[in-house]
C-alpha cells in the first residue's frame, strides 16, 4: 500500500471531486480544512457518543441518549437539519453512551429502523442488550427486549449490529455468563465470550443466544460486517495466557473457530479499552483498523484482508498526537478512515480514502477542531455519498459531507422537533 496525492478515477462523482480537491488543496493550512459548524441542541446530561447510519434513499439516521432515554432522529440534507423522530425507551434507563459502547442504528431495505444499546444496570460492570425496531419510518417503536437470554445479572456489553438488508439481522456482544459459571465452580476462565443473536424477519423474532468463541477481551468493542458469506465479527481475542490481539470469526462457521488477523503481540493483564472497525465491500475485501501497544507493534493500523492473503500494516496518524480510534467504512472500490489526533491543546478528526481498495491512498487530512470533550468521529459511505460524524461538547453534532468541507463550504447543523 502506497499513499499518494493523485487524480482517481471517477468511480462515483463525489469522490472523483474529492480526489482532484485532495491533489490541488495538500498545501492548505489546517485553518481552511476545518469546516465551521455553529453548537447543536445540547443537554448537560445528553451523552456524547451517538449511533448513525444512511438509508436506502441516503438520508442520515441518528440515535443518542438524551436525559436516560434514547431519542431517534433523521436529517434530508446530509445532517444540515435534523427532525426528531421518536422516543425509543418511554421508562427512563441508564444507557451505555461511550465511544466503546454506543448505541447503533440500521435501516432495511423495506424501511425498517433497527436499534441496539446496553443498558448499564446498577451492579458494577453489569448490563443487558436491548431492541427495538420501527416499521413505520422511525415514527414508533416496538417496546424494548433484552436479547441476552442467560437471566444472569453480569456483563452483557459491547454490541454490535450488522444486516443483511432482506430481513436477516445479527447482534454480537461481550458475555460474561461463562466465566461467571466457571468461578461458581471455582474454575479458571480467561476474559469473557463473544455470543450472538439473530433474527431472519427483520427483528421481529431472535433465535436462542448462541456461543460465538470464548476467551476474549473484556471491554473492546465488537464490529460486524456483512460479506458476501455471510456476518464477520472482529473482536479482540486472548492468545495464550494475555496476548491480546484481534482475530475475526464467521458467525456462519462458528466451527471454524476464530482466525487471528494481528500478530502484534500485545501482552496486558487488562483490558485496553480500544477496540477495533471491520468494513466490506459486500465481496471479497475485509478492511480493519486497530490500535495496539505489542511487541512487535504499536500503534494504529489498517489492513486489507482477501481470502488468505492480507496486505502489509499501515500507520495511521502521528505518533506525537495519539492517534485512536480509528474507523473504517467502504463502498465498492472506495475505502474511507477517520481517527482522532490530541497535540496537547485541541483536538482533530483526520480522514484517509482509497479508489482501489485500499492499494494506495490520499494524504491525511484534518477535516475538524475542537478543545473539548468530544466523540470518535465516524465516517458513513454510501453509493452517492460520503459523510463524517463527529459530536462535541463545544461545538455540537458536526456532520460533513466530505465533498464540502474539501471545497471548504460552511456547515450548520440543526436540530427540529416535531
Amino acid at each position: 500500500m502506497k499513499q499518494s496525492t493523485y487524480s482517481f478515477p471517477a468511480l462515483a462523482g463525489f469522490f472523483f471531486m474529492l480526489a482532484s480537491a485532495v491533489a490541488a488543496g495538500s498545501g492548505a493550512s489546517d485553518s481552511t480544512r476545518q469546516s465551521s459548524a455553529t453548537q447543536a441542541s445540547k443537554s448537560a446530561r445528553t451523552a456524547l457518543a451517538v449511533g448513525v447510519t444512511l438509508d436506502q434513499e441516503g438520508r442520515l439516521w441518528l440515535v443518542k441518549v438524551v436525559d436516560q432515554h434514547l431519542l431517534v432522529f433523521r436529517s434530508e440534507d446530509n445532517g444540515k437539519y435534523f427532525s426528531r423522530l421518536a422516543t425509543i425507551t418511554p421508562v427512563p434507563e441508564n444507557i451505555g453512551g461511550d465511544g466503546e459502547n454506543r448505541p447503533k442504528i440500521q435501516v432495511a431495505r423495506d424501511g425498517t429502523v433497527l436499534v441496539t444499546w446496553t443498558e448499564l444496570l446498577v451492579e458494577k460492570y453489569a448490563g443487558n442488550i436491548k431492541f427495538s425496531r420501527s416499521i413505520d419510518s422511525g415514527r414508533t417503536f416496538s417496546e424494548p427486549i433484552i436479547l441476552n437470554d442467560d437471566g444472569r445479572v453480569t456483563s452483557h456489553r459491547f454490541d454490535s449490529l450488522a444486516i443483511d438488508g432482506k430481513g436477516r439481522v445479527v447482534v454480537a456482544w461481550l458475555d460474561a455468563r461463562d466465566r461467571d459459571a466457571a468461578r461458581e465452580k471455582g474454575e479458571a476462565f480467561r476474559g469473557v465470550s463473544l455470543y450472538s443473536s439473530q433474527s431472519f424477519d427483520n427483528g421481529a423474532h431472535f433465535e436462542p443466544n448462541r456461543q460465538i468463541h470464548p476467551h476474549t477481551c473484556e471491554c473492546c468493542r465488537t464490529a460486524l460486517a456483512w460479506t458476501s458469506a455471510g456476518p464477520v465479527v472482529l473482536l479482540r481475542n486472548i492468545f495464550d495466557t494475555n496476548t491480546r490481539d484481534f482475530a475475526v470469526a464467521s458467525l456462519d462457521k462458528v466451527e471454524e473457530g476464530v482466525k487471528r488477523v494481528t500478530r502484534d503481540e500485545w501482552q496486558i493483564d487488562a483490558c485496553p479499552h480500544n477496540g477495533g472497525s471491520l468494513a466490506t465491500n459486500g465481496k471479497e475485501h475485509l478492511h480493519l483498523t486497530w490500535f495496539t501497544s505489542g511487541t512487535v507493534a504499536q500503534g494504529q493500523f489498517y489492513k486489507r484482508i482477501s481470502d488468505n492473503q492480507e496486505s502489509e500494516p499501515m500507520v495511521l496518524g502521528d505518533m506525537d498526537a495519539q492517534p485512536n480510534h480509528a474507523a473504517v467504512v467502504a463502498y465498492g472500490e472506495t475505502v474511507l478512515l477517520t481517527w482522532r489526533e490530541f497535540d496537547g491543546n485541541v483536538y482533530s478528526t483526520m480522514m484517509m480514502f482509497s479508489n482501489d481498495s485500499g492499494e494506495t491512498w490520499s494524504e491525511p487530512w484534518r477535516l475538524m477542531l475542537s478543545a473539548g470533550a468530544n466523540d470518535y468521529p465516524i465516517p458513513l459511505i454510501s453509493d452517492s455519498k460520503a459523510l463524517v460524524v463527529w459530536n462535541t461538547e463545544n461545538e455540537g453534532l458536526r456532520v460533513i459531507p466530505v465533498e464540502k468541507v474539501i471545497n471548504r463550504s460552511s456547515y450548520q447543523t440543526i436540530f427540529v422537533e416535531q
